[in-house]
């Protein structure tokens, strides 16, 4: 793997961490609301599928920074707004890393990636706002949806 493609790699996994931290401080301030309960679990799963990639590549992962160190909000309309920006930060995060990467396998996991922010996360924090970030219920249950890869639509 050349460098300019681990560099990569280490920013997507950073600010995967960075997203699980901050909608992780969300549901502690608010409790178990959509689509916040619904994105934190696709967040761990992408960091799970990043992960895989150093292992198979055999090299160590950054540390997560971002556990514990983040801030919810003052208020849920205010976490939904900042989703919104955070989603439309990742997927330009992942337009300019994808461009780096010379891995084809890799190039393809961080377009999925970039895809369920932008299809999924993204459009469900815009619902949220919506909504006066009033979420809705606990989640997805039993009876939420998954996108293709796995990630519930919130």
């Amino acid at each position: 793997m050349n460098e300019a493609t681990r560099e990569a790699l280490d920013a997507a996994l950073d600010d995967e961490y960075k997203a699980r931290a901050t909608y992780r401080a969300v549901l502690d301030r608010f409790g178990e609301v959509r689509p916040f309960v619904n994105i934190i679990e696709a967040e761990g799963r992408h960091i799970e599928a990043l992960l895989r990639v150093y292992s198979r590549h055999g090299l160590e992962p950054p540390a997560d920074r971002w556990a514990d160190h983040v801030e919810a909000p003052a208020t849920l309309e205010a976490a939904c707004r900042e989703g919104v920006e955070a989603e439309r930060e990742n997927d330009a995060l992942y337009a300019r890393l994808i461009e780096k990467v010379d891995e084809p396998r890799i190039r393809e996991l961080m377009s999925r990636l970039r895809e369920a922010s932008r299809e999924r996360h993204l459009p469900a924090f815009e619902r949220c706002l919506a909504r006066g970030g009033r979420g809705q219920g606990g989640g997805h249950g039993r009876h939420g949806r998954r996108g293709p890869t796995g990630e519930c639509s919130g």
